[in-house]
């Protein structure tokens, strides 16, 4: 893990995919938590019609993502998690090139939470 990689996991991770808009906590006057970068959150999406298979919580990703470097690089070029399925909406199915999804993976372990 490079510095130049972790910069540019940083710009796509907060510029492009823009992770933290779901998957870091908001305080209660609805700004992101700055002391909880991508300590994961409930989700504020809601399904389109009720019976949807839909997560109740974006995970924890920053830090110690949850699963390892490979499946993460992997679900960051095809869109599938380690069980072999799409992750579910809203996640999008992103389709990162290798560089990319590697560098995310750089910026992912060098987020310290604050609290």
């Amino acid at each position: 893990m490079t510095q130049t990689e972790v910069e540019r996991g940083s710009y796509i991770v907060n510029n492009v995919a823009m992770c933290p808009e779901c998957h870091t906590p908001r305080l209660a006057n609805g700004q992101l938590d700055p002391q909880r970068p991508l300590d994961g959150a409930p989700e504020f999406f809601q399904p389109p019609h009720p019976d949807a298979d839909w997560p109740l919580k974006a995970p924890r990703i920053g830090g110690n993502p949850p699963a390892n470097d490979q499946d993460i690089v992997k679900l960051l070029m095809t869109g599938i998690w380690t069980d072999g399925k799409p992750l579910r909406l809203p996640m999008m199915p992103f389709r990162m090139n290798e560089a990319d999804a590697r560098a995310v993976v750089a910026y992912l372990h060098s987020v310290k939470q604050m609290h």
